[in-house]
């Protein structure tokens, strides 16, 4: 698995920390990146303008994907200027059973 720290751009709020997401390394596709992005975020897949790659660079397409290496930070730009409207809250189900690897695992 491929290991991104995702938040989305808040330039208003002190705290804007990233989470960490997965990405199954056989699918490192744009579309893959901003379904986990927005679903472990809360956020509207149809309301994200871009998603950048910090400090500077726009992610485009899926060989920016594929060229992306753990841990590397990336923010999603929303559209819509008032972000309080675009956040969703996850049912419990959706946020512990979304990873299907993580959830087979037997201690």
């Amino acid at each position: 698995e491929l290991v991104l720290k995702v938040r989305i751009q808040t330039p208003n709020l002190r705290e804007n920390d990233f989470i960490e997401i997965e990405l199954d390394r056989q699918e490192l596709t744009y579309r893959a990146l901003l379904q986990v992005s927005c679903h472990e975020l809360g956020v509207n897949p149809e309301h994200v303008q871009k998603i950048r790659k910090l400090p500077n660079t726009m992610l485009r397409k899926d060989k920016d994907v594929a060229r992306l290496q753990d841990f590397q930070e990336l923010e999603l730009v929303l559209t819509v200027s008032d972000k309080n409207l675009l956040f969703r809250v996850p049912t419990l189900s959706e946020q512990s059973g979304y990873n299907k690897k993580a959830s087979e695992l037997t201690y």
